[in-house]
């Protein structure tokens, strides 16, 4: 027993002890282990989240170039390691939230680099406190601006393009072709749906060039289409039936991008007339994408970000990225980095640089954020981040156009300078501020091979429902004729001719009709106005009452109401007005200087000149010398001394003489009227045209009594209104004033009183109609070149020859004397100035003593009784 327990006790013993010695080894390792780890420095490890959308070709190419950029870290780092934790999003803007929050949350990272939005981090620090904590560096395009960021996100940090670059980009391509309508199209992700300011801007870009969007589509994201090539096809399909072809895809990931050009390819939309722009997202990947993406984009024109692609920091990126692109992503064809790929290596940088600086000093969050966006190393991208998240220097594109089976870049274009041709004349216009882009687009080749600059719609379109006046009361603006034998219907007149000369300045092809309307003026423009017709082509008048309803063109032609009356010539003068010609001072210091002339004279010749001696032979003299028709030679030189300058002083005065009398004896017209207000107040008819807005303006406006407004519808009736006196004046428009005055100048008819300015004639369209701007614009063009002015010129050349057998037929019937308006007596002043020239004729016959021949005293003579003939 006592054996037993001895043996017991010595087995307890020995397993103690092997217990005790199998912990003490094991202190041993373990003390060896921490020795050789004491002597091994440990690498600390940190992390960097990625949220990537790997399905796209942007994903794999950002993930390939964040992975070259830590691996480029990793080997220059001795004592950290970086690590990539990348997050795949497929597209979905659920699945980006998600992915944000599960990086904030289970893994440490210093900060996270993707394709996140605003909004979408927005959303997620609403579930996860963390985020605030985390710089947030996006690859997408901004369209927040840095004051409207919320508090919430004080690290959000902007890597991609400001999308409102991208918008003004778009609108400087339409604008420098002048589309003035234009389709949109855009794909619903990456917060471009949640974000109206973004079409606003666009349309705000658009509208700053004089062009407007016509029509929407937007496509859902690829990830939740179930069959996305039938849905695209579908919408396609919806806008073939319509006529505008100036296709804007202005948002859109490759994928979608290249399926909407297939398809659009497929279906016709793609052929001549068609204009296809596509935004940086997509122009930027079109050196990685294979041949049957080309293809299908023959003729499109696109932006891509510019960057230096000559450096040799961008040659040994180029070489990793495509070796390790290839790897990774064999079933890919071209490998070329974009520029989103730079984007997010130099982003990874920037947080690595970041790092290094931080840890020189106590960490913060505030510090770390501030030192990404002041990070300095050699960027690929070429983009510096300012303080407030936005890029400090405003990128420019490639203008570029997919040809054969690549792109041929033509231009470049920036915020600041707008277009040039190349880089280097880029940089030149960016600091002269030159910029003139008429050079740029030469060589553009549009979709079906057209190297013309595509019209924007479709050709087949239907024409347009213009309506003219068919009863206006002046036919020379607007003349409606039918051919009964032919069964056509002709319409001239000069509006209709400057009308058809605006459209020809139009840079597309306008098709319409012209469509006669029997109604008055005002109902004609209500029908615009309620879209029976799609414009108005006339002479209608700009009034304030009507520019509420429709849109009016540039007028065409000024206007203003003119009053038309009788002329009412002045009374004939006594017998004795001839005196009139000069003052009673004038008359007798003439009188007494002729006769202190002649008594001179006398008083030297009498002594040796016989003819000279008697008293009443001096008397003669006195009265042949102001005719020139005094026959007494003069003999003594200091006689002629005297003589010769008084026959020059009587030369003078007798010119002036019959200039003062042709002056008065000539009647001055004057009106009937002088004015509106006397018409008024005698309660006087007045005629006007009833089809226009004359008959509104002169009882509400001039406050004339509506019975006594006579009503005439034909510009020929005025003048036997006037001759009947059925009204005492007549009321125009300017231009109409012109052609009833250059048609009746010899009826005595004259204008008077003031003129009321008005707007003009004009052409009128339906509200917000872009066709108003296009042809005013065409309009403006013809005024500043003489065209419109020379129109009108030869509508009044036609008036005045078909005048001169009216007034000719006119005057001979009622043989009244022929008077052009508001000018002397033709005949009268032709006598005068035929007298006045034989007076001449007989002064130096007289100072040189050479005769006059009789003929020409008989021929005028035979002027003056056939001017009398022709007047009388």
């Amino acid at each position: 027993m006592n054996k037993l327990n001895v043996i017991q006790k010595m087995g307890t013993n020995s397993s103690l002890q092997l217990i005790v010695c199998f912990y003490v080894l094991h202190l041993l390792a373990w003390s060896r282990v921490q020795r050789c780890h004491c002597l091994v420095p440990q690498r600390s490890i940190m992390s960097i989240g990625g949220v990537l959308d790997l399905v796209s070709l942007m994903g794999k190419q950002q993930k390939i170039a964040m992975e070259i950029a830590v691996q480029e870290i990793n080997n220059q780092l001795s004592f950290s390691k970086m690590d990539l934790k990348i997050k795949d999003s497929h597209g979905n803007s659920a699945q980006v939230i998600a992915s944000v929050m599960d990086l904030s949350q289970s893994n440490q990272v210093l900060a996270i680099i993707g394709t996140i939005t605003h909004n979408e981090a927005n959303l997620a620090s609403e579930f996860s406190d963390t985020i605030k904590n985390i710089p947030i560096l996006s690859l997408t395009s901004s369209a927040v601006r840095p004051e409207l960021l919320s508090p919430r996100l004080p690290h959000f940090i902007q890597v991609g393009n400001d999308i409102n670059i991208h918008m003004q980009c778009i609108a400087a391509i339409v604008g420098e072709f002048k589309w003035k309508k234009v389709t949109i199209i855009y794909e619903l992700n990456n917060g471009f749906s949640s974000d109206p300011g973004l079409l606003l801007s666009l349309s705000y870009s658009l509208r700053h060039v004089g062009s407007e969007i016509e029509n929407h589509l937007a496509f859902p994201s690829l990830s939740t289409l179930s069959d996305p090539k039938t849905t695209i096809e579908n919408e396609l399909n919806k806008l073939k039936k319509k006529s505008n072809r100036v296709f804007l895809i202005v948002h859109s990931s490759l994928e979608i991008a290249s399926m909407v050009c297939e398809k659009a390819k497929q279906i016709g939309l793609m052929e001549k007339g068609s204009v296809w722009i596509i935004p940086d997202e997509v122009a930027g990947f079109l050196d990685a994408v294979n041949s049957s993406v080309i293809l299908n984009m023959q003729g499109i024109v696109g932006f891509k970000t510019h960057f230096i692609e000559t450096s040799e920091a961008f040659t040994k990126f180029k070489f990793k990225f495509q070796r390790r692109f290839a790897l990774e992503y064999p079933e890919e064809d071209n490998i070329h980095p974009s520029i989103f790929a730079l984007q997010a290596y130099d982003a990874t940088w920037a947080i690595v640089d970041a790092a290094n600086k931080s840890s020189q000093s106590k960490f913060s969050v505030e510090q770390f954020s501030e030192n990404i966006l002041s990070s300095n190393f050699d960027r690929l991208s070429g983009k510096t981040l300012s303080k407030n998240g936005q890029l400090l220097q405003l990128p420019s594109f490639n203008i570029i156009n997919v040809i054969g089976k690549s792109y041929r870049e033509m231009a470049f274009w920036s915020p600041t300078i707008g277009f040039s041709k190349n880089i280097v004349n880029h940089k030149i216009m960016e600091i002269n501020l030159n910029n003139d882009s008429s050079e740029v687009f030469r060589t553009i080749y549009w979709p079906g091979d057209l190297q013309l600059v595509p019209k924007g719609h479709n050709n087949e379109e239907k024409s347009l429902k213009i309506a003219i006046p068919s009863n206006g009361a002046f036919t020379q603006f607007v003349n409606v004729t039918y051919d009964q034998s032919k069964n056509e219907t002709s319409i001239t007149g000069f509006s209709i001719s400057v009308f058809e000369a605006a459209v020809k300045h139009l840079p597309y092809d306008l098709h319409y009709n012209f469509v006669p309307f029997s109604g008055s003026y005002d109902e004609m423009v209500d029908q615009v106005y309620n879209k029976t017709w799609d414009a108005a082509v006339g002479d209608t008048s700009i009034v304030a009452y009507r520019y509420h309803l429709v849109d009016f063109s540039q007028p065409y032609v000024e206007s203003g109401l003119h009053m038309v009356v009788t002329e009412q010539p002045a009374k004939s003068k006594e017998a004795w007005m001839f005196l009139d010609a000069f003052t009673k001072e004038m008359w007798l210091t003439m009188a007494a200087m002729h006769i202190f002339v002649g008594v001179v004279i006398w008083l030297i010749e009498r002594e040796e000149n016989a003819d000279l001696r008697g008293f009443g032979s001096i008397l003669w003299f006195l009265v042949t010398v102001l005719f020139y028709a005094h026959r007494e030679p003069i003999r003594r030189p200091l006689a002629r001394t005297v003589l010769a300058p008084w026959l020059i002083a009587i030369f003078i005065v007798t010119n002036s003489f019959i200039a003062s009398l042709t002056s008065i004896t000539i009647a001055q017209v004057k009106p009937s009227v002088l004015n509106i207000q006397t018409l008024k107040e005698r309660n006087s008819p007045v005629g006007c045209d009833g089809n226009s807005f004359i008959v509104k303006h002169l009882t509400e406006v001039l406050k004339f009594k509506p019975e006594n407004i006579r009503k005439i519808n034909s510009m020929s009736d005025y003048p036997a209104a006037f001759e009947n006196k059925d009204i005492e004046a007549a009321f125009f428009v300017a231009p109409h004033a012109k052609v009833f005055l250059a048609k009746y100048s010899c009826m005595g008819l004259i204008k008077a009183g003031n003129t009321f300015r008005l707007g003009g004639f004009g052409f009128v369209f339906p509200k917000g109609s872009s066709l108003a701007a296009d042809i005013s614009e065409a309009l403006l063009n013809m005024i500043e070149s003489g065209e419109t002015e020379q129109l009108e010129k030869n509508m009044l050349n036609e008036i005045e020859n078909g005048n001169k057998v009216d007034c000719s037929s006119l005057e001979s019937n009622k043989g009244k004397k022929c008077r052009d308006l508001d000018k002397p007596n033709s005949c009268n002043i032709n006598t005068i100035m035929a007298n006045m020239e034989m007076d001449n004729q007989i002064f130096f016959s007289v100072l040189f003593e050479t005769p006059i021949k009789d003929d020409e005293k008989s021929k005028q003579l035979h002027r003056n009784k056939k001017c009398r003939g022709e007047c009388h």
